[in-house]
């Protein structure tokens, strides 16, 4: 099973993307450091976002919560897809990797190992 976590939007300046998305869409923003944070849906509605400085996909991504993202890319890849990059740890408990879809587009796979 799979479900939407977020979304990541690339910014080339974060202070100007926070106020952009704060004035147009009135999202909340919390900082987790200088180069990224979390945009906060108003009233709680929806889905929050992660807003961070540009990096290696320059384009916004949706990432998906999956029970296991090693059996996740393998049906992925099984289905036209490919992975991108290796595994990576969030925390302690939770990991992260991009996929391609069999379009050629990308998406974020996310995963919990506690």
């Amino acid at each position: 099973m799979a479900f939407v976590e977020h979304f990541e939007i690339p910014s080339s300046d974060i202070k100007r993307a926070q106020a952009f998305y704060k004035q147009v869409l009135d999202f909340g923003y919390e900082p987790w450091g200088d180069d990224m944070g979390m945009l906060l849906q108003p009233q709680e509605k929806g889905i929050n976002g992660d807003l961070h400085v540009e990096g290696v996909l320059s384009h916004p991504t949706v990432v998906f919560t999956v029970d296991n993202i090693e059996e996740t890319v393998a049906k992925a890849v099984a289905n036209g897809g490919s992975q991108l990059g290796e595994i990576q740890p969030l925390d302690e408990n939770s990991r992260w990797v991009y996929i391609k879809d069999s379009e050629g587009n990308v998406i974020g796979l996310f995963d919990k190992t506690e």
